[in-house]
């Protein structure tokens, strides 16, 4: 089950200059650097083009293929003007959504609010109740809206992407960028990151080489980037994220097990979705839609997941016990450090990394 310190939270920190963190993308998208991660205590620096050589005919990579809403809503309180700022994050029923509000304690139950946006015309929601759990509200809005899909134009029209709050530079341009190229299933507050390396002529140089491309959905939400609290991490629990593990993605991961391929995730959120479902069926991958909760952190044995390109994490996280999981904590804080020598680029719009199958600790590989 790993040492002592694996199970302290205390034992993820790293200091990580404020510079390091990537405020723009890199254009185009595989320019990102690449640090690929060696079978030995190695490693070898390359660009994110460079992953198709990397992979190996017959494998198989599986995306998430959510869509990030644009769920940042400029509001003022009707009646005295006062300015709110919203964050839609996830349904409730008959069209309330629960919602981040700042300033929120000044929203009280039977507020209303107009949203704004340049060329629209205010549209009135209102706070219905506070949630407890999250200290955000419930927000009544208008009855189309019961789902993501029916909210979204609302959002469309009224709404900005939210980038996360270490991005400081913000452009009409993150409407795309801040969207993987495959987003297809709306409902994410915030990207799932390790895809925005993957461009359209990237995509087509793998599907090429022979490597085939199946969909998972998870839509990311806040529980994600929430700081983890707790020192002992034996009684972490990580807040429930919805997934759709659908048929084709089950007979894609037998079929690419049949012919000895490999699974490759596409970053953190697809890892989740694959390694969550299956372990509500025994280890095994099936068909589920609905939420997942799993905590992923050393000692735990992967049941799907063989490889990962994922993106530069930040200290104290999830994400880094996740990728911990594969490869040892004090070996990932190596190459975070020698990442943060070499001036790579951190978190969302930041470098990535590369684990390939054979850099898995042998006790975290999936038996076959």
């Amino acid at each position: 089950m790993g040492d002592q310190e694996d199970r302290a939270l205390s034992s993820y920190g790293f200091e990580l200059p404020p510079e390091r963190i990537a405020q723009r993308p890199v254009e185009p998208r595989h320019a990102a650097r690449l640090l690929a991660v060696e079978a030995d205590a190695g490693c070898r620096h390359r660009t994110v083009w460079d992953l198709q050589e990397e992979l190996r005919p017959g494998d198989l990579l599986v995306v998430n293929d959510t869509r990030v809403l644009r769920a940042r809503l400029q509001a003022r309180r009707a009646g005295s003007g006062g300015a709110v700022e919203l964050l839609v994050l996830e349904p409730r029923e008959e069209a309330r959504w629960l919602c981040l509000a700042r300033p929120a304690k000044r929203l009280r139950p039977g507020d209303q609010l107009e949203l704004l946006a340049e060329g629209q015309p205010p549209l009135s929601v209102e706070v219905l109740e506070s949630d407890p759990d999250t200290g955000g509200r419930i927000v009544q809005f208008p009855p189309e809206c019961t789902d993501a899909a029916g909210l979204e134009p609302l959002l469309l029209a009224y709404g900005a992407i939210p980038l996360p709050p270490y991005i400081h530079e913000h452009d009409t341009s993150d409407n795309e960028r801040y969207q993987t190229r495959y987003a297809s299933r709306p409902g994410a507050v915030a990207a799932p990151t390790a895809g925005l390396h993957l461009s359209d002529e990237l995509l087509a140089a793998i599907r090429a080489r022979g490597v085939e491309i199946a969909t998972t959905t998870l839509h990311v939400g806040l529980g994600t980037f929430r700081p983890v609290e707790t020192e002992d991490l034996r009684g972490l629990e990580l807040h429930s994220e919805w997934v759709e593990v659908n048929e084709a993605l089950v007979a894609a991961v037998q079929a690419c097990r049949a012919r000895d391929g490999r699974v490759i995730a596409i970053g953190t959120t697809s890892v989740r979705s694959l390694e969550g479902v299956a372990v509500l069926h025994g280890g095994v991958l099936k068909p589920h839609t609905g939420p997942v909760n799993l905590v992923i952190q050393p000692g735990f044995r992967f049941a799907v997941v063989q490889g990962l390109l994922t993106n530069f994490h930040l200290p104290k996280s999830s994400l880094l016990l996740l990728v911990s999981a594969l490869i040892g904590r004090r070996r990932l804080l190596d190459l975070y450090a020698e990442a943060i020598e070499r001036e790579y680029r951190f978190f969302s719009y930041g470098d990535a990394m590369w684990i390939a199958p054979e850099a898995v600790l042998g006790q975290s590989r999936p038996l076959r």
